[in-house]
Protein backbone atom coordinates (compact mmCIF):
# COMPACT_ATOMS: atom_id res chain seq x y z
CA UNK A 1 0.00 0.00 0.00
CA UNK A 2 1.53 3.31 -1.07
CA UNK A 3 1.25 6.42 1.05
CA UNK A 4 -0.63 8.22 -1.71
CA UNK A 5 -3.16 5.46 -2.50
CA UNK A 6 -5.54 3.89 0.03
CA UNK A 7 -8.71 1.80 -0.06
CA UNK A 8 -10.87 3.29 2.74
CA UNK A 9 -12.87 1.14 5.10
CA UNK A 10 -16.65 1.33 4.92
CA UNK A 11 -16.89 2.98 8.34
CA UNK A 12 -14.97 6.06 7.18
CA UNK A 13 -16.87 9.28 6.38
CA UNK A 14 -19.09 9.08 3.32
CA UNK A 15 -20.55 11.61 0.92
CA UNK A 16 -23.40 9.41 -0.33
CA UNK A 17 -24.67 5.90 -0.94
CA UNK A 18 -25.12 4.85 -4.56
CA UNK A 19 -28.01 2.62 -5.64
CA UNK A 20 -30.32 1.97 -8.63
CA UNK A 21 -34.11 2.00 -8.56
CA UNK A 22 -35.92 -1.21 -9.62
CA UNK A 23 -38.38 -1.09 -12.51
CA UNK A 24 -40.46 -3.35 -14.71
CA UNK A 25 -37.52 -4.00 -17.03
CA UNK A 26 -35.45 -5.58 -14.25
CA UNK A 27 -35.75 -8.98 -12.59
CA UNK A 28 -37.80 -7.32 -9.83
CA UNK A 29 -40.83 -6.96 -12.12
CA UNK A 30 -42.91 -9.82 -10.69
CA UNK A 31 -42.83 -8.36 -7.16
CA UNK A 32 -42.14 -4.73 -7.89
CA UNK A 33 -44.58 -3.20 -5.38
CA UNK A 34 -43.17 -4.97 -2.32
CA UNK A 35 -39.60 -4.50 -3.50
CA UNK A 36 -40.14 -0.77 -3.97
CA UNK A 37 -41.48 -0.60 -0.41
CA UNK A 38 -38.17 -2.08 0.78
CA UNK A 39 -36.29 0.47 -1.33
CA UNK A 40 -38.27 3.32 0.17
CA UNK A 41 -37.43 2.10 3.68
CA UNK A 42 -33.76 1.80 2.72
CA UNK A 43 -33.55 5.30 1.19
CA UNK A 44 -35.46 6.75 4.15
CA UNK A 45 -32.87 5.28 6.49
CA UNK A 46 -29.86 6.36 4.40
CA UNK A 47 -31.07 9.95 4.11
CA UNK A 48 -31.35 10.28 7.87
CA UNK A 49 -27.55 10.17 7.90
CA UNK A 50 -26.28 11.20 4.45
CA UNK A 51 -27.24 11.62 0.81
CA UNK A 52 -28.56 8.94 -1.53
CA UNK A 53 -27.44 8.95 -5.16
CA UNK A 54 -30.04 6.96 -7.09
CA UNK A 55 -29.71 5.75 -10.67
CA UNK A 56 -32.96 5.78 -12.65
CA UNK A 57 -33.56 4.41 -16.14
CA UNK A 58 -35.55 7.41 -17.42
CA UNK A 59 -37.40 10.54 -16.37
CA UNK A 60 -40.67 8.68 -15.75
CA UNK A 61 -38.92 6.41 -13.26
CA UNK A 62 -37.35 9.44 -11.59
CA UNK A 63 -40.81 10.99 -11.10
CA UNK A 64 -42.27 7.71 -9.87
CA UNK A 65 -39.46 7.08 -7.37
CA UNK A 66 -39.49 10.65 -6.06
CA UNK A 67 -43.23 10.42 -5.58
CA UNK A 68 -42.92 7.25 -3.50
CA UNK A 69 -40.11 8.75 -1.42
CA UNK A 70 -41.96 12.04 -0.86
CA UNK A 71 -45.08 10.17 0.23
CA UNK A 72 -42.97 8.37 2.83
CA UNK A 73 -41.63 11.66 4.19
CA UNK A 74 -38.11 11.25 2.80
CA UNK A 75 -36.09 14.48 2.64
CA UNK A 76 -35.68 14.84 -1.13
CA UNK A 77 -33.00 17.48 -0.62
CA UNK A 78 -30.82 14.53 0.37
CA UNK A 79 -31.68 12.53 -2.75
CA UNK A 80 -29.89 13.01 -6.07
CA UNK A 81 -31.04 11.16 -9.18
CA UNK A 82 -28.87 10.31 -12.18
CA UNK A 83 -30.37 8.92 -15.37
CA UNK A 84 -28.55 6.03 -17.01
CA UNK A 85 -29.34 2.56 -18.40
CA UNK A 86 -28.76 -0.58 -16.32
CA UNK A 87 -29.58 -4.27 -16.48
CA UNK A 88 -30.03 -4.82 -12.76
CA UNK A 89 -29.75 -3.01 -9.44
CA UNK A 90 -26.84 -4.68 -7.60
CA UNK A 91 -24.61 -1.60 -7.37
CA UNK A 92 -22.30 -3.18 -4.81
CA UNK A 93 -21.00 -5.33 -7.64
CA UNK A 94 -21.36 -3.13 -10.73
CA UNK A 95 -20.56 0.23 -9.13
CA UNK A 96 -17.16 1.88 -8.63
CA UNK A 97 -14.61 0.86 -6.01
CA UNK A 98 -13.22 4.10 -4.57
CA UNK A 99 -9.61 4.58 -3.53
CA UNK A 100 -8.25 7.76 -2.02
CA UNK A 101 -5.33 9.12 -4.03
CA UNK A 102 -3.42 12.12 -2.65
CA UNK A 103 -6.14 14.82 -2.37
CA UNK A 104 -8.52 13.09 -4.78
CA UNK A 105 -9.83 9.69 -5.76
CA UNK A 106 -9.07 6.83 -8.10
CA UNK A 107 -12.28 5.09 -9.16
CA UNK A 108 -11.63 1.46 -10.08
CA UNK A 109 -13.85 0.13 -12.84
CA UNK A 110 -13.40 -3.63 -12.75
CA UNK A 111 -15.00 -5.86 -15.36
CA UNK A 112 -18.52 -6.83 -14.31
CA UNK A 113 -19.67 -10.16 -15.75
CA UNK A 114 -22.86 -10.67 -13.69
CA UNK A 115 -21.17 -13.15 -11.35
CA UNK A 116 -19.39 -15.18 -13.95
CA UNK A 117 -21.75 -14.77 -16.89
CA UNK A 118 -24.90 -15.93 -15.11
CA UNK A 119 -26.96 -13.00 -16.47
CA UNK A 120 -26.82 -10.17 -19.00
CA UNK A 121 -24.39 -7.47 -17.87
CA UNK A 122 -23.58 -5.25 -20.86
CA UNK A 123 -25.26 -2.15 -19.45
CA UNK A 124 -24.13 -2.76 -15.87
CA UNK A 125 -20.51 -3.06 -16.98
CA UNK A 126 -20.78 0.54 -18.26
CA UNK A 127 -22.27 2.07 -15.10
CA UNK A 128 -18.97 3.45 -13.80
CA UNK A 129 -17.93 5.11 -17.06
CA UNK A 130 -21.46 6.49 -17.52
CA UNK A 131 -21.42 8.02 -14.04
CA UNK A 132 -18.18 9.76 -15.01
CA UNK A 133 -19.76 10.99 -18.23
CA UNK A 134 -22.64 12.44 -16.19
CA UNK A 135 -20.15 14.49 -14.11
CA UNK A 136 -21.12 12.91 -10.81
CA UNK A 137 -17.65 12.70 -9.29
CA UNK A 138 -15.16 15.43 -8.45
CA UNK A 139 -11.37 15.25 -7.93
CA UNK A 140 -11.49 11.72 -9.35
CA UNK A 141 -10.05 9.73 -12.19
CA UNK A 142 -11.36 6.44 -13.53
CA UNK A 143 -9.15 3.39 -14.01
CA UNK A 144 -10.55 0.50 -16.05
CA UNK A 145 -9.25 -2.91 -14.93
CA UNK A 146 -10.01 -5.84 -17.21
CA UNK A 147 -10.32 -8.33 -14.39
CA UNK A 148 -13.68 -9.59 -13.16
CA UNK A 149 -14.28 -8.47 -9.59
CA UNK A 150 -17.39 -7.44 -7.67
CA UNK A 151 -17.40 -5.09 -4.70
CA UNK A 152 -19.28 -7.65 -2.62
CA UNK A 153 -16.34 -10.04 -2.98
CA UNK A 154 -13.90 -7.89 -0.98
CA UNK A 155 -13.62 -6.29 2.45
CA UNK A 156 -10.87 -3.96 3.66
CA UNK A 157 -9.89 -2.63 7.07
CA UNK A 158 -8.73 0.64 5.47
CA UNK A 159 -5.12 -0.02 6.49
CA UNK A 160 -4.09 -2.54 3.89
CA UNK A 161 -5.71 -5.83 4.90
CA UNK A 162 -8.11 -7.42 2.42
CA UNK A 163 -10.63 -10.15 3.35
CA UNK A 164 -12.16 -12.38 0.67
CA UNK A 165 -13.33 -15.90 -0.17
CA UNK A 166 -11.20 -18.09 -2.39
CA UNK A 167 -14.18 -19.91 -3.91
CA UNK A 168 -15.59 -16.72 -5.44
CA UNK A 169 -12.36 -15.46 -6.99
CA UNK A 170 -11.36 -18.93 -8.16
CA UNK A 171 -14.74 -19.33 -9.87
CA UNK A 172 -14.18 -16.05 -11.73
CA UNK A 173 -10.59 -16.89 -12.69
CA UNK A 174 -10.11 -20.68 -12.72
CA UNK A 175 -6.89 -20.47 -14.72
CA UNK A 176 -5.13 -18.20 -12.22
CA UNK A 177 -3.32 -19.38 -9.10
CA UNK A 178 -3.97 -18.02 -5.65
CA UNK A 179 -0.65 -16.18 -5.82
CA UNK A 180 -1.65 -14.61 -9.17
CA UNK A 181 -5.03 -13.42 -7.89
CA UNK A 182 -3.60 -12.22 -4.58
CA UNK A 183 -0.96 -10.19 -6.37
CA UNK A 184 -3.45 -8.59 -8.74
CA UNK A 185 -5.89 -7.69 -5.94
CA UNK A 186 -3.21 -6.24 -3.70
CA UNK A 187 -1.60 -4.18 -6.45
CA UNK A 188 -4.87 -2.78 -7.84
CA UNK A 189 -6.53 -2.20 -4.46
CA UNK A 190 -3.42 -0.89 -2.64
CA UNK A 191 -3.41 -3.69 -0.08
CA UNK A 192 -0.45 -5.23 1.73
CA UNK A 193 -1.95 -8.61 2.66
CA UNK A 194 -4.97 -10.79 1.93
CA UNK A 195 -6.88 -13.05 4.33
CA UNK A 196 -8.53 -15.85 2.34
CA UNK A 197 -11.51 -17.82 3.63
CA UNK A 198 -11.73 -21.33 2.19
CA UNK A 199 -15.07 -22.11 3.85
CA UNK A 200 -18.49 -20.49 4.05
CA UNK A 201 -21.47 -20.33 1.71
CA UNK A 202 -25.19 -19.63 1.72
CA UNK A 203 -27.88 -21.49 -0.18
CA UNK A 204 -29.73 -19.10 -2.49
CA UNK A 205 -26.59 -17.01 -3.08
CA UNK A 206 -25.61 -16.90 -6.75
CA UNK A 207 -22.44 -14.86 -6.18
CA UNK A 208 -20.28 -17.92 -5.41
CA UNK A 209 -19.83 -16.92 -1.75
CA UNK A 210 -19.34 -13.17 -1.63
CA UNK A 211 -17.58 -12.11 1.54
CA UNK A 212 -20.27 -9.51 2.29
CA UNK A 213 -22.76 -12.28 3.07
CA UNK A 214 -20.32 -14.07 5.38
CA UNK A 215 -17.77 -11.94 7.26
CA UNK A 216 -17.20 -8.20 7.57
CA UNK A 217 -14.65 -5.94 9.22
CA UNK A 218 -16.18 -3.91 12.05
CA UNK A 219 -12.88 -2.26 12.99
CA UNK A 220 -9.22 -2.84 12.22
CA UNK A 221 -9.17 -5.53 14.91
CA UNK A 222 -12.77 -6.84 14.73
CA UNK A 223 -14.77 -9.06 12.38
CA UNK A 224 -18.53 -9.68 12.40
CA UNK A 225 -19.53 -12.97 10.80
CA UNK A 226 -22.61 -15.02 10.00
CA UNK A 227 -22.81 -17.99 12.32
CA UNK A 228 -25.00 -21.07 12.26
CA UNK A 229 -26.00 -22.49 15.62
CA UNK A 230 -28.37 -25.18 14.29
CA UNK A 231 -26.51 -28.48 14.03
CA UNK A 232 -29.29 -29.93 11.86
CA UNK A 233 -28.95 -27.19 9.23
CA UNK A 234 -27.06 -27.95 6.01
CA UNK A 235 -24.93 -24.83 6.55
CA UNK A 236 -23.65 -25.88 9.96
CA UNK A 237 -20.40 -27.67 8.93
CA UNK A 238 -19.26 -24.97 6.48
CA UNK A 239 -20.04 -22.00 8.72
CA UNK A 240 -18.42 -23.69 11.70
CA UNK A 241 -15.32 -24.28 9.56
CA UNK A 242 -15.40 -20.63 8.52
CA UNK A 243 -15.59 -19.55 12.16
CA UNK A 244 -12.50 -21.64 12.88
CA UNK A 245 -10.65 -19.97 10.03
CA UNK A 246 -11.58 -16.54 11.34
CA UNK A 247 -10.38 -17.44 14.83
CA UNK A 248 -6.97 -18.33 13.37
CA UNK A 249 -6.53 -15.01 11.54
CA UNK A 250 -4.20 -12.45 13.10
CA UNK A 251 -4.09 -8.67 12.88
CA UNK A 252 -0.93 -7.15 11.33
CA UNK A 253 0.56 -6.84 14.82
CA UNK A 254 -0.08 -10.51 15.63
CA UNK A 255 -3.22 -10.36 17.76
CA UNK A 256 -6.35 -12.44 17.28
CA UNK A 257 -9.32 -10.54 15.90
CA UNK A 258 -12.25 -9.72 18.13
CA UNK A 259 -15.04 -11.85 16.65
CA UNK A 260 -18.78 -11.18 16.75
CA UNK A 261 -21.04 -14.05 15.69
CA UNK A 262 -24.39 -13.17 14.17
CA UNK A 263 -27.40 -15.40 14.86
CA UNK A 264 -28.95 -17.68 12.26
CA UNK A 265 -32.42 -17.00 10.92
CA UNK A 266 -34.84 -19.86 10.39
CA UNK A 267 -34.96 -21.09 6.77
CA UNK A 268 -36.91 -18.78 4.45
CA UNK A 269 -38.28 -20.59 1.42
CA UNK A 270 -39.78 -19.35 -1.83
CA UNK A 271 -41.59 -22.12 -3.71
CA UNK A 272 -39.25 -24.60 -2.08
CA UNK A 273 -36.10 -22.58 -2.84
CA UNK A 274 -34.11 -21.49 0.17
CA UNK A 275 -33.22 -17.80 0.27
CA UNK A 276 -29.96 -16.33 1.55
CA UNK A 277 -30.99 -14.52 4.73
CA UNK A 278 -27.64 -13.27 6.00
CA UNK A 279 -27.33 -10.67 8.75
CA UNK A 280 -23.75 -10.01 7.60
CA UNK A 281 -25.10 -8.07 4.61
CA UNK A 282 -25.37 -4.83 6.62
CA UNK A 283 -24.41 -1.37 5.36
CA UNK A 284 -22.32 1.07 7.39
CA UNK A 285 -23.27 4.74 6.91
CA UNK A 286 -22.33 7.93 8.74
CA UNK A 287 -23.30 7.32 12.35
CA UNK A 288 -25.30 4.13 11.82
CA UNK A 289 -25.37 0.53 10.66
CA UNK A 290 -28.33 -0.43 8.48
CA UNK A 291 -29.16 -4.03 9.27
CA UNK A 292 -31.17 -6.45 7.12
CA UNK A 293 -34.23 -7.73 8.98
CA UNK A 294 -36.16 -10.78 7.83
CA UNK A 295 -39.18 -10.93 10.13
CA UNK A 296 -37.45 -13.63 12.16
CA UNK A 297 -37.06 -13.80 15.92
CA UNK A 298 -33.29 -13.63 15.36
CA UNK A 299 -33.61 -10.05 14.06
CA UNK A 300 -33.42 -8.60 17.54
CA UNK A 301 -30.43 -10.70 18.52
CA UNK A 302 -28.63 -9.68 15.33
CA UNK A 303 -29.23 -6.02 16.17
CA UNK A 304 -27.77 -6.62 19.64
CA UNK A 305 -24.62 -8.22 18.20
CA UNK A 306 -24.15 -5.34 15.77
CA UNK A 307 -24.73 -2.85 18.57
CA UNK A 308 -21.86 -4.47 20.49
CA UNK A 309 -19.59 -4.55 17.44
CA UNK A 310 -20.40 -0.92 16.55
CA UNK A 311 -20.97 0.73 19.95
CA UNK A 312 -20.85 4.29 18.59
CA UNK A 313 -23.43 3.79 15.84
CA UNK A 314 -27.20 3.53 15.76
CA UNK A 315 -28.47 0.16 14.52
CA UNK A 316 -31.37 0.59 12.08
CA UNK A 317 -33.31 -2.47 10.91
CA UNK A 318 -34.47 -2.48 7.27
CA UNK A 319 -37.12 -5.02 6.14
CA UNK A 320 -35.24 -7.09 3.54
CA UNK A 321 -37.35 -10.19 3.13
CA UNK A 322 -38.56 -9.02 -0.34
CA UNK A 323 -34.98 -8.43 -1.46
CA UNK A 324 -33.60 -11.91 -0.83
CA UNK A 325 -36.08 -13.26 -3.37
CA UNK A 326 -33.46 -12.11 -5.92
CA UNK A 327 -30.57 -13.59 -3.89
CA UNK A 328 -29.18 -10.46 -2.24
CA UNK A 329 -29.85 -8.02 0.57
CA UNK A 330 -29.26 -4.36 1.34
CA UNK A 331 -25.46 -4.26 1.19
CA UNK A 332 -25.58 -5.93 -2.23
CA UNK A 333 -27.84 -3.12 -3.51
CA UNK A 334 -25.67 -0.23 -2.32
CA UNK A 335 -22.18 1.20 -2.70
CA UNK A 336 -20.83 3.82 -0.33
CA UNK A 337 -18.96 6.79 -1.81
CA UNK A 338 -16.24 8.44 0.32
CA UNK A 339 -16.57 11.94 1.69
CA UNK A 340 -15.52 14.57 -0.84
CA UNK A 341 -16.24 12.46 -3.93
CA UNK A 342 -19.63 13.94 -4.82
CA UNK A 343 -19.73 17.58 -5.88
Amino acid sequence: MTASLRFPAEWESQSAVLMAWPHAGTDWAARLTEVEAAYVALVAAITRFERALICVANDDLRSHASGLLAAAGVDLDRVQFVELPYDDTWLRDSGPISLRENQGFRMLDFQFTAWGGKFEAGLDDRIVVTLFERGIFQHARRERIDFALEGGAIETDGLGTLLSTWHCLHERHPNLSRADITGLLESSLAQTRTLWLDHGYLEGDDTDAHIDTLARFAAVDAIVYQGCQDQTDSHFPELQAMASELSAFKTPDGRSYRLFELPWAKPILDNGRRLAASYANFLIVNGAVLMPAYGDEADGRAAAVLGTAFPDREIVAIPCRPLIWQNGSLHCLTMQLPEGLIA
